[in-house]
């Protein structure tokens, strides 16, 4: 992997480059990608018949698959709505970005505040081909893309993208959207967001969201159809999702159902917990 080289006078209102890999890309659309699956869940195009077959497989396993998807997407927003209007945020991090997906974060938050920063990190070369679509920022903000691996914290923390971007004397809004659920407890996501928050100021804030088998055990069987194509997987329950969030202060309700996190009016008020499966939270380091 490697990162484009930046320099630090870039002007305001910029795009920084997305980051790019020598050579050419394999998308290995012979085979499921979960970036990919999860585009098809939520209606899009970027997909190839292997993955509309992996994930209609696991829409077998939880026909509500598609809703949960949509109900953490909107989940993004209101977390992004709540930090950049409420908290005052406009230095955003969003790791395991995934296929751009509109509105985008920098859609959101520079919606309410225009200079804000945002910087998106992937390590997946099919979001990598994407990442233009990243790089639209207003003239007062600025959005980065950075290609870089959530197991490595440094690699994001220390990049060239990242520090001619954001300030970290000053708070950072952290998303860790949808992407745990694909760190089982080998690859250590309590060490990740760890070093993660380590590296920020302050005032910071965290966002993770998580599917959950506490009300559907169909998002056991889920899981399984994941594992059984090698994909690393976990469901986690309400506590394990709280646990991720040790040391810092959360955000009331604290770890909820996606769907009661502070909901408005695109709710539907008849969604129910076993329907969505996931948990969403916001916590500020003190």
């Amino acid at each position: 992997m490697s990162n484009t080289g930046l320099g630090a006078a870039e002007p305001e209102g910029s795009a920084v480059g997305a980051g790019h890999r020598s050579g050419p890309v394999d998308l290995r659309v012979d085979q499921p990608h979960v970036a990919r699956m999860y585009d098809y869940y939520l209606g899009g195009k970027d997909n190839f018949p292997a993955d509309r077959e992996a994930a209609e497989q696991a829409i077998a396993a939880f026909p509500n698959a598609p809703l949960a998807a949509r109900q953490n997407r909107a989940f993004l927003v209101r977390a992004a709505r709540y930090l950049a209007a409420e908290v005052g945020i406009r230095q955003f991090l969003d790791v395991g970005t995934g296929i751009p997906t509109s509105p985008n974060l920098h859609e959101v938050v520079q919606g309410i505040a225009p200079d804000a920063r945002v910087v998106y990190a992937d390590n997946d070369p099919i979001v990598l081909t994407h990442a233009r679509a990243l790089l639209t920022s207003t003239p007062q903000g600025r959005t980065a893309y950075l290609d870089a691996d959530l197991h490595d914290p440094a690699s994001i923390l220390d990049s060239a993208e990242l520090r001619s971007t954001l300030d970290l004397t000053r708070p950072v809004a952290l998303s860790l959207v949808a992407i745990f659920h694909f760190f089982p407890d080998d690859h250590d996501p309590h060490g990740i967001v760890r070093r993660l928050v380590d590296g920020l100021p302050s005032g910071s804030h965290v966002v993770i969201t998580h599917s959950t088998a506490d009300y559907d055990q169909g998002v056991a069987r889920l899981v399984q159809t994941y594992l059984d194509r090698g994909i690393p997987a976990a469901a986690r329950s309400r506590a394990e999702v709280e646990s991720l969030f040790v040391g810092l202060e959360p955000v009331e309700p604290g770890v909820a159902p996606l769907h009661r996190w502070r909901p408005d009016a695109d709710v539907p008020p008849e969604l129910t917990d076993a329907q969505v499966s996931g948990y969403g939270g916001i916590a500020r380091k003190p």
